[in-house]
């Protein structure tokens, strides 16, 4: 397998591969070289017959803190084409995810310690979610510097629980986020990596051309219902976001602003 410098691969069962990000000293902060890295080893799996399910997780003690604002800018050496203009970074974004989505083989996101921010995308993105009970989602973000990037929570939490989340920024237990709908099932952290495996071998038992075809059907019929539609129309709001004068204010200051959120 190649070697990575953001993140870890490696083969627990047969049939599975995990992608750990591992940045652990950064809470696991998604930078650009990370993003390229997750989305490189996962084509890599797509096309490799001894793999049929990716798991998604992170080192240390969290999943993800979000996007990582300290190593330079986010369309740097980007893993992407993203046409130029206004809302660059969030089509750059909403295209980096809608990747995963388009995968032939599932993804699994399991999640211990919290996912926030661009954390909770990638997460969105996986094609199941399993959480640590004691785990927490959110986008602490919205409350000073921008709407999401890929905006996921109307067409899967449904209205009332992501304007919830949009005019709170609070967060969600494990509990409240498979209530929701944002994640399948929560289960204690000591059984967590135990019990994603034992659903990723069911998955992988699956053979890959039957379980692409199930995993689009899913797509597709999302699409149809207008989900992906949804996610690209909110993308261009987040560019707007950029022009309040509130927003204007904190991005002179962004780690205040950004500490100030998660107060």
């Amino acid at each position: 397998m190649s070697e990575y410098e953001n993140i870890r691969i490696e083969s627990p069962i047969t049939g599975v591969r995990q992608i750990i990000l591992n940045k652990p000293e950064k809470r696991n902060a998604i930078s650009t070289p990370m993003r390229t890295e997750i989305l490189e080893a996962l084509q890599t799996h797509d096309i490799d017959d001894d793999v049929r399910v990716t798991i998604i997780s992170g080192a240390g003690d969290c999943f993800s803190s979000g996007y990582d604002l300290t190593s330079g800018g986010l369309m740097e050496n980007s893993p992407l084409y993203s046409a130029p203009g206004d809302g660059q970074w969030t089509r750059q974004a909403t295209d980096s995810w809608f990747s995963i989505w388009d995968l032939a083989k599932p993804v699994i996101a399991q999640i211990h310690g919290y996912a926030m921010a661009g954390g909770t995308e990638l997460a969105s993105a996986c094609d199941l979610i399993y959480m640590a009970d004691d785990a927490t989602i959110g986008y602490p973000v919205v409350r000073v510097m921008s709407t999401p990037d890929w905006q996921f929570h109307t067409p899967i939490l449904g209205l009332r629980a992501s304007m919830e989340m949009m005019l709170t920024g609070n967060t969600y237990t494990a509990e409240e986020a498979v209530q929701v709908g944002f994640a399948n099932r929560a289960y204690p952290p000591s059984a967590l990596q135990e019990e994603v495996l034992a659903i990723a071998e069911t998955v992988a038992r699956v053979p890959s051309d039957l379980q692409q075809v199930n995993k689009r059907s899913v797509h597709r019929s999302f699409e149809v219902l207008g989900g992906r539609t949804a996610i690209r129309a909110a993308q261009e709001l987040q560019a707007l976001a950029a022009y309040q004068e509130s927003v204007k204010e904190a991005r002179k200051n962004p780690f205040k602003a950004i500490k100030e959120a998660f107060d």
